[in-house]
């Protein structure tokens, strides 16, 4: 065989390895994207290595027509390869936020775990505190006819109803008297306008107002003696009690 012919072929292998690499790439392409067509717009580096590497051994083992299926299998194996390796890296990143989410969930449980313990605890510690105190609460005294509170009553009325306010268990029990002097009608009202005028101080402190109970007993409790006017200056109050709340109504009118 003479140079000219070796040449004459070496041309015509190199043109139909070109000829091969330009039709097989827009065949594989179309292939491609058929089934990941919103997914990518350019071809994986797995990919381009098997259109290359089947393209070169197609070429060698069966001529341009082995070029062409050489080419789009490697094609299509790379293309697999790289479906696989992104299916892995997508699994491991869900396996990761699946771990941290149940990191999570847990570091919660805990969390609310410990504030049902203190909540527990608070309460626990808020019946020994009424328990051994027998009840907490203040007295407010008024003169006789009025139901106006002193300047002297406002603090400590203000400083027990902040107290009662931070304690959703507790509610306030308030109760008006009046001397025995008068009838019973007057007395009950004016018992029952002291005991509003101090629930409403207790409320301007932050207690619910359906957490206080108002009571007006009138003169019915009295325990002086007629004409006992030192007697009488006891009896002129309103008793504001702390109690633990029940699952009962906590305020009621009477």
């Amino acid at each position: 065989m003479n140079t000219f012919t070796k040449k004459l072929r070496a041309g015509a292998l190199g043109l139909t390895v070109v000829s091969t690499c330009l039709v097989a790439l827009p065949v594989y392409a179309q292939d491609s994207s058929v089934t990941v067509t919103t997914q990518k717009t350019k071809a994986s580096k797995q990919e381009t290595v098997g259109v290359v590497t089947g393209l070169a051994i197609g070429a060698a083992a069966g001529g341009p027509v082995g070029a062409i299926f050489g080419a789009a299998a490697g094609g299509w194996i790379g293309d697999r390869y790289h479906k696989k390796e992104v299916a892995a890296k997508a699994l491991k990143s869900d396996l990761s936020e699946s771990e941290a989410q149940r990191a999570l969930l847990t570091q919660s449980v805990t969390e609310l775990n410990a504030s049902l313990a203190d909540a527990r605890a608070k309460s626990d510690q808020l019946d020994v505190t009424l328990k051994s105190a027998g009840e907490l609460g203040t007295d407010v005294s008024f003169r006789t006819n009025e139901d106006s509170i002193s300047t002297q009553a406002m603090s400590p009325l203000m400083k027990l109803g902040a107290l009662a306010a931070a304690m959703p268990d507790v509610k306030v029990r308030v109760a008006g008297y009046a001397d025995p002097r008068g009838s019973e009608k007057v007395n009950d009202e004016l018992s029952r306008r002291r005991a509003e005028a101090v629930a409403e101080v207790l409320a301007q402190a932050g207690v619910p107002k359906d957490h206080l109970i108002v009571e007006g007993h009138g003169k019915a409790e009295s325990t002086s003696m007629e004409g006992d006017v030192d007697g009488y200056a006891f009896d002129r109050k309103v008793t504001v009690r702390l109690e633990r709340a029940s699952g009962q109504e906590v305020a009621r009118n009477d």
